[in-house]
């Protein structure tokens, strides 16, 4: 018969490729784990890894099982959550995952509010791209994301919670005048610095400028907008910056900021979860807070 430990200690050795890392994540001894993924590959009838000196290596039986058991650990987590969280609200742990062009901006003012209104939340923070966020939350390791919407999956759920305007960013030797408003068309006769692959924030600039000549696009492998600000404070281009940024960007670096004609660029950030969460009333109460915790935007 198959067991929850099972499943369990064949999740981190898939996700960790190391038997022994996968014991000390799951405070076993590595003899113990080692043995109990034995016994699943013995009753599924199934090979699930190749053990190599290295480490170890999914087999294609592996990743199915692999893909298959994470879902069924979610499954677990969400069935133990509504019987903790049933009568009470916001407390115990929660695992949220943020993506890098909102974390700086949202969380300095988010969790000391949550920690005052909520101090028996446990919070745990995991920072990365938008898809890898997604995979994380479907496999159970994460509880809640916040994010640019649309997350596009049919086992998600998401809410709005605010709009974030795009404004753009210019040398400070770039004279503007107060009363012009951007376009596209500013961009296209220059070097547009943008994050690196991977970013949602890299495509929504892309698709609001209707760009896709190669030759007009940098990122030096930018991973953070601190870095583009630099970049475009010492003459190196423009960039599209989201408005929650402003006021830590602003002072990281001189610029100069035009808002675009109407209708202005934006992103809508919202929080999405997985559809069988119970916690979903939870969610929406720490999205209102988040909400709030929306950075005072500078009036210039």
């Amino acid at each position: 018969m198959l067991t929850f430990k099972q499943l369990r200690y064949f999740d981190a050795v898939a996700r960790l490729g190391h038997f022994g890392r996968a014991a000390d994540h799951c405070a076993v001894t590595q003899p113990a784990l080692s043995m109990q993924i034995q016994d699943l590959e013995a009753e599924l009838g199934l090979q699930l890894l190749e053990r190599r000196r290295s480490g170890v290596r999914l087999t294609e039986d592996g990743r199915e099982i692999a893909r298959r058991a994470a879902r069924i650990l979610a499954d677990i987590r969400d069935l133990k959550d509504y019987a903790v969280h049933r009568g009470e609200r916001l407390a115990g742990t929660l695992q949220l995952g943020v993506i890098p062009s909102v974390a700086p901006y949202i969380l300095p003012r988010f969790l000391p509010a949550m920690r005052q209104r909520f101090p028996d939340l446990d919070i745990h923070i995991r920072e990365t791209q938008t898809h890898q966020l997604t995979r994380e939350l479907i496999d159970g390791a994460l509880d809640l994301l916040l994010v640019a919407l649309p997350v596009e999956h049919p086992d998600i759920e998401t809410i709005r919670l605010f709009e974030d305007r795009f404004l753009l960013a210019l040398p400070p030797d770039r004279r503007i005048d107060s009363r012009v408003r951007a376009t596209p068309d500013i961009l296209k006769d220059d070097r547009l610095l943008l994050l690196e692959e991977g970013h949602c924030l890299r495509d929504q600039a892309l698709t609001f400028c209707s760009l896709r000549r190669v030759e007009s696009i940098d990122t030096f492998g930018a991973s953070s907008l601190t870095t583009l600000v630099q970049m475009v404070s010492n003459g190196l281009g423009l960039t599209l910056l989201p408005e929650i940024c402003l006021d830590v960007e602003a002072r990281a670096g001189a610029l100069n900021v035009m808002r675009f004609a109407d209708p202005e660029p934006s992103r809508t950030l919202g929080l999405a979860w997985r559809a069988t969460s119970p916690r979903k009333r939870d969610f929406v109460e720490l999205g209102q807070l988040i909400a709030a915790s929306r950075p005072n935007v500078p009036a210039s």
